[in-house]
């Protein structure tokens, strides 16, 4: 079983959680977390880390990790908004639904907890139609990003129905 739990840089998960990003997104792209860090100094403190945990026998496993930048907008600090980031699902889960579980808490606790009013991301090409499925709109032309194409996508607060 899959459960979803948001943690801290200093939860026993945290480990596994930057090894899922390393290998799915940074290394990829010639990165780890240290350089990661030193590129956005201060921002890794500043994420609110969720995790997709696997209860195998010999422990919790980390399958799947997404980061929260609560007050975020597109071009800064942007009270109300909040950036999706770094979302990434182990190679070998990937298509069981653990990343739908991974936007749909971050959607939670954003629109539910922090009441923000939007989200966005930079989603890379292979992840557009991800995102579509789960009512995310494109908000913008395809750009590079470390290399690949990315383009914004947009979520917006569900109406509450005054």
């Amino acid at each position: 079983m899959i459960t979803v739990r948001r943690i801290t840089i200093g939860d026993p998960l945290y480990a596994q959680s930057v090894a899922v990003r390393e290998s799915e997104l940074l290394k990829p792209i010639g990165l780890d977390l240290a350089k990661f860090k030193a590129m956005f100094p201060g921002v890794e403190e500043r994420f609110e880390h969720f995790v997709a945990v696997f209860d195998h026998p010999s422990g919790p496993r980390v399958v799947g990790t997404a980061l929260l930048l609560p007050n975020q907008g597109p071009g800064g600090p942007e009270t109300g908004m909040g950036k999706l980031m770094q979302m990434a699902v182990d190679r070998q889960r990937q298509g069981e639904g653990i990343g739908t579980k991974l936007v749909v808490a971050v959607e939670r606790r954003a629109f539910g907890e922090l009441g923000l009013r939007g989200l966005f991301c930079h989603a890379r090409d292979t992840a557009f139609g991800f995102y579509e499925s789960l009512g995310w709109a494109y908000d913008s032309d395809v750009f590079l990003e470390a290399g690949v194409p990315h383009r914004r996508m947009v979520f917006h607060a569900p109406a509450t129905g005054e």
